[in-house]
Order: C-alpha cells, then structure tokens, then sequence
C-alpha cells in the first residue's frame, strides 16, 4: 500500500515515513501542499498523511482543490491541540479523520489500516480468498491454518491484490503501490516476486495471470 506524507517539520515528516515504512507501506513525503500536487498528479495513494499548517500552500486549501479535482483517496489531517476549527473545516473540505499532535504512531498506524481498509469495501484486519487469509493489522499470512511466511514485498503485492480482489491489476499498478516513487527498476521483478509467492502457497492457485493484462485474486 502507498502512502503520501505531508507534513512541513523535516523531523517529524522523516519519523512519520520511517514508522510508515517500517509497517510495511510505501511512502512518499511532501512538504507543502503545492508539492503534495504534483505528487498526486501522477501517482495514485491508497492514503494521504495531511498536516494543515504548511507554507507556499496549507493542507486545507490542497484538500479543497484536490476533492474539487475528484480525488477520492483517504486523507487522515494532522492538527495541534487548539485547532478545533480547523478539524472542522478539515472534515468538511472532505478529511476523512484526524489525529492531534503529539500522537502515538501506533494510533497513526491503526487509523492508516482503518481508512485503508474502509476504502477497499473491507470491515475487518482480515481478509480471505478461500482458504487464504491475511491480516492487517499482523501482517500476516495464512492459508487453511498454516502461516506462510513472505518477505516484505512479497507481501505487500499480496496485500495489494488481496485488497482488489476480483480486479485485474496490471504489472505497472502494482509496481506504483509496492516501490516508492524514485523507483525505477522494470516491472518484470512482479512476475518474478509473483512466482515465488504462488512457490510457498503451494498447489493453491488463487493468483491467476490475465495475460497482457496483470494480475487477479478469486475465490
């Protein structure tokens, strides 16, 4: 899952994307509304990371213009203690929730999955493909009880279709949601960590190849 940082204090802006990274997500930081633009403008986030207070262009004014734009993706605002108006204006310029610095980041993460999730169509941290299971909230994989264990990108592509599952995702999708954006590797590394994914699950063939497509889960 990709996230986009926008945050202004350098310091912080850097924990926020370690922890980020750290669970397991791709992360991009901005550090200003006008730059967080142009980062939305040619990638597609499964959640915004939106402090209000910012130079050259502050979060409202970048969540208003992008809601008018009609992007649809989460956005959790970051706000101090005595912005109460601006959580206000925050949720109705089309914030999706909101956190009050200071903050634990194991809040941050929980409210990450939550927003992430809700915008799949998922209630739960667990989500299943038959008898394939993946938790959220663990990171984790089962399939018919036995864990499976893959390493961090192989999970984040399962993550990924698993979250889509019953949508065909191309080769380039699934590059843009696993790597960070200065990533400039070829997409043929998908296919490679694709079958050594379908190598631990085993005879379980939940991963099917739309050729000249991508990739798709069903049940």
């Amino acid at each position: 899952m990709k996230i986009l940082v926008v945050e202004d204090e350098i310091d912080l802006n850097n924990v926020i994307v370690k922890h980020l990274k750290k669970d397991g997500y791709s992360v991009d930081s901005a550090f200003n509304g006008e730059e967080a633009m142009d980062f939305t403008a040619v990638a597609r986030y499964d959640l915004i990371v939106l402090d209000i207070m910012m130079p050259v262009m502050d979060g409202l004014t970048f969540l208003q213009k992008s809601r008018a734009a009609k992007l649809a993706t989460p956005v959790l605002i970051l706000t101090a203690k005595d912005e109460v108006d601006d959580v206000v204006k925050g949720l109705d310029a089309g914030a999706d929730d909101y956190l009050v610095k200071p903050f634990a980041f194991k809040e941050l993460l929980a409210r990450a999955r939550t927003l992430i999730r809700r915008n799949s169509g998922s209630a739960a941290n667990e989500i299943y493909a038959g008898e394939l299971k993946i938790d959220l909230s663990k990171k984790s994989v089962e399939l018919g009880g036995q864990n499976i264990e893959l390493t961090g990108k192989e999970y984040e592509i399962l993550e990924f279709l698993m979250l889509n599952k019953g949508r065909i995702l191309t080769r380039d999708q699934i590059k843009e949601h696993v790597w960070d954006f200065d990533y400039t590797g070829g997409s043929n590394v998908i296919d490679v960590l694709v079958k050594n994914i379908r190598k631990k699950l085993g005879e379980c063939e939940i991963i099917q190849t739309k050729r000249g497509l991508g990739y798709v889960i069903k049940d």
